[in-house]
């Protein structure tokens, strides 16, 4: 029986190929303001050839950290390592630190004493890049209770978050090893439906996400049909936990915006017919999905391109990319009975392209060139008041100059 007490906090590291990266990463949970009697880190290495298995060895030797090493054949991706990271950690709460990345000295201690406060199951840190981009919009403010279906915290999936073990122990959570990417976005999301809730640290950097000077990074593994997978897998999670809906219509916009729309850019046009024909044969599953509920949330021309993927449209699709990759400014015109704005793109009015008036329709917040374009919330003044308010300028005008 194992004797030592409860560790707060497991830190799982799964590394591969991950000198001299994991150095400065292992160092950052050694400084932890937690300290160290209330962590233990479980580190996997996942059949490294480059002296990261020695390292680990080295460090678990000389470290006041408690640190179990585990040396394995490499498994093809992060999904094993942390599930054999969940097998072994006995903290409260566990913490998936990639070895390429580390953390900032208060991180953990400010993490565990958000989720003691709030009771919630899953925290999120501020994130930092270091020579790369990181999520930034749901880091706006720090919450104890974030809505998951209103925030931002669904545009952030990656794993790199604290975790209750409780919450995972009891739903039996793991990483799903067949999935090559993605993987990450389906165990978290989970945690975000079935916990106790979703805090956010935003006051302070938390972790910081390294962009390798080899550009070997989990993040671009798989090709195109490895990622149609991810999402349609992450698609029918939302659709298994959640009824139709609002609330649903509202957390799809996640995978097929940031997804399913990746899928989909200018670059298609550059593809053959046949990978052309392929991924729309890919994302024909999805179309399930695709409500007008969820497409109201979208701006026009991301909702113009979805609503083709999703109806199997490849024609007009490729016309609308031609004008969205020639920067071509859409006009502005009130259109149809309701008096609503509508952005001009390919085949707007167009019988025979088969897309319906509603999709080009603003309903959010959106974009004509450099003009910000609102929708609206009253209708088009008839013919006969636009002429009397134009009368009404006019007499103005002239008596201005009485």
């Amino acid at each position: 029986m194992n004797s030592q007490p409860e560790p707060d906090v497991t830190v799982i590291v799964g590394a591969y190929q991950a000198m001299p990266y994991l150095v400065r990463c292992l160092e950052s949970v050694e400084s932890q303001s937690l300290g160290a009697d209330r962590m233990e880190i479980v580190a996997i290495d996942d059949g490294s050839s480059d002296g990261t298995g020695e390292y680990l060895e080295e460090f678990a030797a000389a470290s006041k950290v408690p640190t179990r090493v585990v040396r394995q054949a490499n498994s093809g991706g992060p999904s094993g390592p942390r599930n054999v990271g969940l097998e072994l950690a006995r903290g409260r709460y566990v913490f998936f630190l990639d070895a390429d990345d580390h953390l900032g000295d208060e991180a953990l201690e400010r993490l565990v004493a958000m989720a003691d406060r709030a009771g919630t199951d899953v925290v999120l840190g501020k994130m930092e890049g270091v020579n790369r981009g990181v999520p930034r919009s749901m880091f706006g403010r720090t919450q104890e209770h974030a809505d998951v279906a209103t925030s931002m915290v669904i545009f952030t999936l990656s794993a790199q978050k604290l975790f209750r073990r409780e919450l995972i122990q009891r739903l039996g959570l793991r990483f799903d090893e067949s999935l090559t990417t993605g993987e990450d976005a389906l165990f978290t999301m989970e945690a975000y439906l079935r916990g106790n809730g979703v805090s956010v640290v935003a006051d302070y950097v938390c972790y910081y996400l390294v962009n390798r000077d080899d550009g070997n990074h989990a993040t671009r593994r798989g090709d195109y049909t490895a990622r149609f997978a991810a999402i349609n897998a992450l698609m029918d999670l939302i659709a298994r936990l959640v009824p139709p809906g609002a609330k649903r219509d509202q957390l799809m916009v996640r995978p097929f915006t940031v997804g399913l729309l990746q899928q989909f850019g200018p670059a298609l046009l550059k593809q053959t017919k046949s990978e052309q024909l392929h991924r729309m044969e890919l994302a024909a599953p999805m179309a399930a999905y695709w409500t007008r509920g969820l497409s109201d949330r979208i701006k026009v021309g991301e909702r113009l391109i979805l609503t083709c993927v999703a109806t199997g449209k490849l024609d007009p699709l490729k016309n609308i990319l031609e004008f969205v990759r020639a920067k071509t400014v859409p006009g502005v015109v009130w259109h149809g009975r309701a008096g609503r704005l509508h952005l001009v793109y390919p085949h707007f009015r167009d019988r025979s392209a088969g897309i319906p008036d509603h999709a080009y329709a603003v309903t959010v917040p959106d974009w004509s060139g450099s003009r910000r374009v609102m929708p609206s919330s009253k209708r088009r003044p008839s013919a006969a008041r636009r002429t009397a308010r134009k009368v009404r300028r006019r007499l103005r005008r002239i008596r201005a100059r009485r």
